[in-house]
């Protein structure tokens, strides 16, 4: 045998041509099979780049789909129980400045474009009715009602310019289909946001495209690639869209010079057979060198998709269905919670949810756990490490596939704490507001001026007609309908004759009561007319039946009955403003209380509390005796001095004082007297000094300055203060009206000018006002002179 080897070696060495030519061949098959390794490595590095390239595109598209949810899901929240919006302006505009990538937010009642906004760009879309725009809208329109969630039109040409697409959720009312909640993105912006750029890359491009529903072809929104349907390409479908977006390799001509790289390179290596084993070696370690950075590219991959998950703008979670421990917890979850990732992880999910809340939250749980619903969304409330409750909305979506064993499963929490707070203030004023009304001796109500049709009415109607509220409401002409019939044209005659005026007209007639009686009624109207809405009209109705009685009875008595009703009506105005400053004021005093730092402060907020306590008791005082006189035709005018009522108003407004940072500057000497009620002049002072503090600058400290002097035979006190002032070429005929408001204050009701007016001129005397936008106003009184 060995003979017969070496005889074989050397019959190799004397054919060298011939050895080396099998060499080349044995050399030029290994060469075939690296080439062919390295093409699908090449194949699959190009695919994987495409991949991840797509992925992140994906992340940022889904991301904007969900923003656009939120604001849809936030719009829809402006919509009360009858479907009617409120505050949709704030709302959206606040909306869209947080969401710049938007270039319209809107809701669409009954399928008709009723609230867009900004107006302004968009009027085209205004009142655009869905269900008679083109085929391709209605259809669009209908498969996200059919489907019961949000579906993206487009890309689609719009009405008011560009191509876009539009984001529409469906909307429901008491299981009735409402209308939408709509956003609308420019597909430009969109790309831009998404990140779909064909000029971010040297050999890839993007490719947008969606099944058109009626020629069943392919629409494509994007410059068409060369050798599309050829190239290497990977694509993702988006099914709130039906959109379809494509990666494709462009170019082609990459993978031939790779290749053709390696076969010039095996053929060297087949020549120099000397080199080969070293060449061997060398391709080996380029191979590792490769694999490596395929290793670290996916290490690169993994920690974006990390920084991503960490700085999320929302709380996300991954958490074991089964355990309820919580594995993965991003910045944003801990920073909303109060604990830190170790904290967070020794914890379980039922720990951290408000206890009020954890039944619906098992009960709904066990629903995803067994199938019964795919997703699940809700608003619960949660603890925070301090012990604070604050609110999340919540959306937990599982991760094992339909009919597997649950495993683990991604909450999602987006912090609305402030946004309930808002609401639940809102609502307290809301109740606040309707039951001051409530206790008007008088019917307040709001209609139109057009149709009749009552859009308010207060409770009292239940005490003066016997009518419930809901009895009025449920026929747009009842109130019509219970006018008398012998004064219905005399009110049709009135209504027109509000117009002209244009301001605050009142009217006496006769209205039919639930027990068949008749009830006059004095019905105060005030017109209200705002831009591109119907002109409104906002009136309270007093009966005055026992009045009229009297007048038909004793025409002798008139002035003495209208004096008391009017006297009557100071005094439930006195009530409702001045004991809800004396409330207002305990309430802040309370609060800084609460906040006091040390027991030095809380004294003295304490005895704070104590002089608003006894002024409260005194302003009582003097209301029992009004009460006690009312059936008097003499209202109590004795002297008094002017000062002490000066210093106990300043005293009861001493909480808004210090948060405002005011100066008082009291001019008004010990000397002045006038003789007024003490009632009436509290609630002058209260209220104008009340006022000076509440409409103060938002760019200087309110100074607030009182004097008093004799002027032709009477003695002047006036209220001068530097805040926002009033525009009285637009307001000054309206300025002592009831309800009326000028700066936007949300605790505004109109009533306390009102009320001082009538009260001066019940004494005798007069009140006027000057004023200059961003200057400051003077309020002057006019008082008898002491005798």
């Amino acid at each position: 045998m060995e003979r017969k080897s070496n005889r074989l070696s050397r019959w190799f060495l004397m054919r060298p041509k011939t050895t080396g030519f099998l060499s080349f061949l044995v050399l030029l098959f290994l060469i075939s099979l690296i080439v062919y390794q390295r093409y699908h490595l090449f194949k699959e590095n190009k695919q994987r780049e495409i991949t991840n390239i797509l992925n992140g595109v994906k992340e940022k598209v889904e991301q904007s789909l969900k923003n656009s949810y939120t604001v849809t899901l936030t719009l829809a929240l402006t919509l009360d129980n009858n479907g009617v919006p409120r505050n949709f302006e704030k709302v959206a505009s606040n909306l869209i400045k947080t969401n710049p990538d938007l270039q319209a937010v809107q809701l669409v009642p009954k399928g008709i474009i009723k609230y867009i906004y900004p107006l302004k760009g968009n009027e085209q879309a205004l009142n655009l009715n869905l269900y008679k725009s083109p085929p391709q809208t209605v259809f669009e329109a209908k498969k996200a009602i059919e489907t019961r969630k949000m579906y993206f039109q487009g890309p689609v040409k719009l009405n008011q310019g560009g191509i876009g697409v539009i984001g529409r959720l469906p909307l429901y009312i008491n299981d009735e289909f409402w209308g939408f909640s709509a956003v609308v993105i420019k597909l430009e912006t969109l790309f831009k946001t998404v990140g779909i750029d064909n000029s971010k890359y040297k050999n890839y491009q993007f490719q947008f495209s969606k099944i058109n529903e009626f020629t069943h072809r392919e629409d494509f929104f994007l410059p068409m690639p060369k050798n599309f349907a050829d190239a290497q390409s990977q694509s993702i479908v988006f099914p709130d869209g039906d959109w379809k977006l494509y990666v494709v390799n462009t170019n082609k001509y990459e993978t031939w010079l790779e290749l053709i790289s390696a076969i010039a390179f095996g053929l060297a290596l087949a020549g120099l057979s000397s080199y080969l084993i070293t060449r061997l070696i060398k391709k080996q370690l380029q191979l590792r060198n490769v694999v490596e950075e395929q290793a670290s590219k996916l290490i690169d991959a993994e920690n974006k998709y990390k920084k991503i998950f960490d700085h999320a703008a929302i709380g996300i979670a991954r958490v074991n269905s089964l355990t309820g421990e919580i594995l993965e917890a991003n910045h944003h979850l801990c920073e909303f919670l109060g604990y830190n990732e170790q904290e967070l992880y020794s914890k379980k999910i039922k720990s951290i949810i408000y206890d009020d809340d954890l039944e619906t939250d098992r009960d709904l749980f066990k629903q995803l756990m067994a199938g019964e619903i795919k997703e699940l969304k809700n608003v619960k409330r949660y603890v925070h490490k301090n012990g604070e409750v604050i609110w999340g909305n919540v959306i937990i979506t599982p991760l094992w596939d339909e009919g597997e064993e649950p495993t683990h499963h991604i909450v999602i929490i987006e912090d609305i704490t402030k946004r309930k707070e808002e609401e639940q203030i809102l609502r307290a004023s809301q109740n606040r507001i309707e039951s001051l009304i409530n206790t008007i001796d008088g019917i307040v109500w709001e209609g139109d001026l057009e149709t009749h049709v009552c859009s308010f009415i207060s409770k009292k109607v239940e005490d003066i007609l016997g009518y419930t509220v809901e009895e009025w409401k449920k026929s747009d002409s009842f109130w019509f309908d219970h006018v008398h019939p012998d004064d219905q044209q005399k009110v049709l005659a009135y209504l027109k004759n509000l117009i002209p005026h244009g301001s605050q007209l009142d009217e006496e007639y006769r209205m039919i009561a639930s027990n068949g009686s008749i009830v006059w009624i004095r019905d105060i109207v005030t017109v209200v007319a705002e831009a591109n809405q119907s002109i409104k009209l906002r009136g309270i109705m007093i009966d005055v039946t026992n009045k009229v009685k009297a007048e038909q009875a004793l025409t002798e008595s008139f002035n003495l009955v209208n004096e008391q009703n009017k006297r009557l009506l100071n005094f439930s105005y006195i009530v409702s403003h001045n004991l809800r400053s004396h409330a207002s004021n305990i309430l802040g005093i309370s609060t800084l209380i609460q906040n006091a730092n040390t027991d030095e402060d809380r004294d003295e907020m304490i005895q704070l509390l104590k002089t608003v306590a006894e002024n409260l008791n005194e302003t009582l005082f003097n209301l029992n005796n009004i009460v006690n006189i009312q059936t008097s035709i003499d209202i109590i005018i004795e002297p008094l001095k002017l000062n002490d009522y000066i210093k106990s108003a300043i005293a009861t407004q001493n909480s808004q004082i210090l948060l405002k940072r005011a100066s008082i500057k009291n001019f008004v000497k010990d000397s002045a007297y006038v003789n007024f009620n003490k009632s009436y002049l509290e609630s002058i002072l209260l209220n104008l000094i009340s006022n000076a503090l509440r409409y103060s600058h938002p760019d200087r400290d309110p100074v607030i300055l009182l004097n008093c002097v004799e002027e032709n035979g009477q003695i002047v006190l006036s209220v001068e203060d530097n805040g926002v002032g009033i525009d009285l070429n637009k307001h000054g005929e309206k300025i002592f009206n009831i309800y009326q408001t000028f700066n936007g204050n949300a605790d505004a009701r109109g009533f306390g000018l009102f009320i001082s007016k009538n009260q001066v001129e019940a004494m005798g005397g007069k009140i006027e006002v000057e004023s200059e936008i961003d200057k400051g106003t003077i309020f002057k009184i006019y008082f008898k002179l002491n005798k």
